[in-house]
């Protein structure tokens, strides 16, 4: 079978909270034999910095540490790595940025940095701002998120984009020959027949594809039906979209998706579509 991703991008500043990312990353590329392309962005101004010199020079300096303790990581685990600082005054465009130049068809990032007013339900800035503007998948990782080993829950709705996404959902589960759960949610009882229709479609694609699945239709709030479907089905794996299609409303990711990246213990694959 085809691999479904084979340019795997790290975004990383090579933090303590960048920790669950690092490891996530290193364990892909370990486990479909790819190397391991990764971008350490490093905040840079200009006028500042000719003003204050031994400020860009500190900062280079711990940058360097940061390559040296990266590049030990991925050769303890016989992971070959790729690893480019990129100054901007941008971090989020930086990686947006390298995973374009580097044709990456998914960005490994953490969820968030320091914690802030908001953080148990938003993800960081730069992440949100990384979702929203790269060129291909990202999957955020939370600090203490392993490699998914149980099941793939995939959110969709009953539109051509979320067949696209259950498609995506299946190569996930079958290059990971686990079972896949697929959820739909409806706001009122009304709305349930024709995606009661969608869900038992997409079963059969799924099978057919050699994908043990189920799925479910849930009434309520979407983002709280996906995480408790998750709950339920134990899956360690969510995979969503990144926005709503026409006439929903908002953009998915300043609500539905946003929630559910900010509030799952497991990493979500937020694809693009």
């Amino acid at each position: 079978m085809t691999q479904l991703f084979t340019h795997l991008l790290l975004a990383t500043e090579h933090s303590e909270y960048d920790t669950g990312a690092e490891a996530m990353a290193l364990a892909l590329a370990q486990r479909c034999q790819l190397p391991l392309a990764t971008v350490l962005p490093l905040v840079s101004n200009p006028e500042y910095e000719a003003i204050a010199p031994q400020i860009a020079a500190k900062a280079e300096q711990e940058a360097a540490v940061k390559i040296a303790e990266l590049r030990q990581q991925a050769q303890a685990v016989g992971v070959a790595i790729d690893l480019r600082l990129r100054r901007g005054q941008e971090p989020y465009q930086e990686i947006v940025d390298e995973a374009r130049q580097q044709g990456s068809d998914v960005v490994i990032i953490r969820r968030r940095g320091k914690r802030g007013l908001l953080a148990n339900l938003l993800v960081g800035e730069m992440v949100s701002k990384v979702v929203t503007h790269a060129p291909c998948h990202v999957l955020i990782v939370p600090r203490e998120a392993c490699l998914w080993q149980q099941r793939v829950l995939v959110a969709a709705e009953a539109t051509p984009t979320g067949r696209q996404i259950v498609a995506t959902a299946m190569g996930v589960a079958a290059q990971c020959a686990l079972p896949m759960q697929l959820v739909s949610v409806v706001g009122t009882e009304a709305q349930r027949p024709p995606v009661d229709a969608f869900v038992t479609d997409m079963l059969v694609a799924a099978r057919a594809f050699g994908v043990v699945a189920q799925g479910e239709v849930r009434v309520g709030k979407p983002f709280t039906e996906i995480l408790a479907a998750r709950a339920a089905s134990q899956s360690d794996l969510i995979v969503m979209g990144s926005r709503g299609e026409p006439g929903i409303g908002r953009a998915l990711l300043g609500g539905v998706a946003q929630k559910v990246m900010g509030l799952s213990e497991h990493p979500v694959l937020v694809l693009h579509s």
